[in-house]
């Protein structure tokens, strides 16, 4: 049953939760690639598209809502202020990157549509980021795919998979916040 609603549904909730959600979705996604339950291409653009769009509203918002009570409150936070900082330093690097690095993902492209960035640049580095950020996370669930099957046998349950995918993905994501909560105690 859940094998036959993921493909009569999968791409199009791919897309949401690459827009929404983000990594762990994407990777799920990729993990469903793995299992031949979504074709590897479509859902690369899928999870391209999803991230893309939901970046596109994000910047359009800081760029035409700069004082709108949502964009005041966010300029209010730590993670607005490294992003500003560092796209004032790397304009390019960071407008690519910011979807790779942890809790700057929402922020970022608000932050960057109260910079002087025009929107056509941006809506370029957005498409390629997105398109590698996708390519990235379907690939990792793709291969954890792989790794799982070698590690369990040929698993025919996809709700063990999710869960295993979400449970190790839930591990890591404490052991990087444990670790750059102590890099970041030693700073002060």
């Amino acid at each position: 049953m859940i094998e036959s609603l993921i493909a009569r549904y999968g791409l199009f909730a791919l897309f949401l939760g690459a827009a929404f959600e983000g990594e762990t979705v994407v990777v799920i996604g990729g993990i469903m690639v793995h299992r031949d339950l979504l074709p590897f291409l479509p859902a690369i653009a899928v999870a391209a598209c999803g991230s893309f769009i939901a970046d596109q509203i994000f910047f359009w918002i800081g760029r035409r809502h700069r004082d709108h009570r949502f964009v005041v409150r966010m300029k209010r936070r730590p993670a607005f202020a490294r992003a500003v900082a560092a796209f004032e330093r790397h304009p390019v690097a960071f407008t690519f990157a910011f979807r790779f690095l942890y809790g700057l993902r929402t922020v970022s492209p608000i932050a960057i549509g109260t910079t002087r960035l025009t929107t056509a640049r941006f809506v370029t580095i957005n498409a390629v980021a997105a398109l590698a950020w996708a390519a990235t996370f379907i690939l990792l669930g793709y291969c954890f795919g792989h790794a799982f099957e070698a590690a369990f046998g040929e698993a025919r349950s996809l709700g063990l998979v999710v869960v295993v995918a979400l449970l190790l993905f839930g591990i890591g994501t404490l052991i990087v916040r444990w670790v750059r909560s102590r890099l970041g105690s030693k700073d002060t």
